[in-house]
């Protein structure tokens, strides 16, 4: 036998190992019990958080967050219809209730924080989501930067990365502003709008849409240009549940993928009838092994694309030109349209 032959057979023969290793799902990972409920408890908000988790005038979530909620059931289930369940929950029960079982996974534009990572036996998967967080402000005030706020009051959501942000601002550019924090988004806003406060801090993306809905007029608030920081969202599941984590990180590779390759909601059948390369047959389940390695079904890709689209459509619906907000994708586009996001490669 040639050299080349046995490292032939060798490669052959790590590669089935290393599939076999990775269809094997944890007895212990959140995904087996995930799996064996048959529904996925994913977590909402106590109140809305505009164009990530609000409920419409018919009691119906919706939202980014949302969507990546159905996303995740119906990868697992085939449809999230009868297989997901939204928990409200605040801002601070987001890591109690994770790690009690209340919820299996948190997707609520949660920041990586070096705290969260290291104290709290929390995994990040990648960033879908990058925000700069802001304040907003009553015109009439003539506040042009946040120094001109020096003796008033401003108000953060509790329990949040904002509110640890913000605080830590006002320190380092020595600003006199009390923080006066709020559990509920809607109480939050509503604070704002009846002026117990001279400004409100939240990521520039939910002041923007708070700004399209204030009830006196957007033209009576502006957005200050002072970026307090950006902070990378990502979806949260318990440290040590590798199984777990691996279906959150490409379950965001696929939209971003689907994406890419222009594979939406409308058009995922003919071109899963039809697929233009491999890659795409494997990634709609055509051809095996893109669900297998992770213990799904080889088509779970499909049927999020087919209930759910692909990211772009996700987030113009909810936060950009079909939206009520129509916020500009920028720096959270895809890398071919000048963001920084991309999908991960499919072999």
């Amino acid at each position: 036998m040639t050299l080349f032959s046995k490292l032939a057979l060798t490669t052959t023969a790590l590669v089935a190992s290393a599939s076999l290793a990775q269809a094997q799902v944890a007895d212990n990972s959140r995904l087996k019990t995930v799996l064996e409920r048959g529904t996925l408890m994913c977590s909402g908000h106590n109140g809305s958080f505009l164009g990530f988790a609000e409920v419409d005038d018919t009691g119906n979530w919706k939202g980014v967050d949302i969507d990546l909620c159905r996303a995740l059931s119906a990868g697992m289930f085939g449809t999230s219809e009868g297989h997901l369940e939204i928990v409200p929950i605040s801002w601070a029960q987001r890591w109690p209730a994770l790690q009690s079982g209340d919820i299996d996974v948190v997707i609520k534009v949660s920041g990586w924080t070096q705290s969260r990572d290291t104290e709290l036996n929390l995994a990040y998967s990648t960033p879908y989501f990058i925000g700069a967080f802001q304040a907003m402000t009553r015109t009439e005030l003539g506040a042009t930067t946040l120094a001109d706020l020096d003796g008033g009051s401003i108000c953060v959501g509790a329990g949040t990365s904002t509110e640890r942000a913000t605080a830590t601002y006002l320190q380092a550019h020595d600003i006199d502003a009390e923080l006066l924090t709020f559990e509920n988004g809607d109480e939050l806003r509503n604070a704002y709008y009846d002026g117990r406060c001279d400004a409100i801090v939240e990521w520039a993306p939910s002041l923007a849409a708070g700004r399209v809905d204030a009830p006196d007029g957007a033209d009576n608030h502006t957005i200050l240009p002072d970026v307090i920081a950006l902070e990378a969202e990502g979806i949260i599941v318990p440290e040590g549940d590798a199984d777990w984590l691996d279906v959150q990180n490409w379950m965001l590779s696929s939209l971003w993928f689907a994406e890419l390759e222009g594979i939406t909601s409308d058009n995922v059948d003919d071109i899963k009838a039809n697929p233009p390369t491999e890659t795409v047959a494997k990634f709609l389940g055509v051809t095996p092994g893109y669900g297998d390695r992770l213990g799904l079904s080889n088509d779970w890709a499909y049927n999020m694309i087919k209930e759910v689209g692909n990211f772009s459509e996700i987030y113009e619906r909810n936060l950009g030109s079909k939206s009520p907000y129509k916020l500009d994708r920028g720096i959270n586009a895809l890398y071919n349209a000048g963001g920084v996001f991309y999908p991960f490669i499919i072999d």
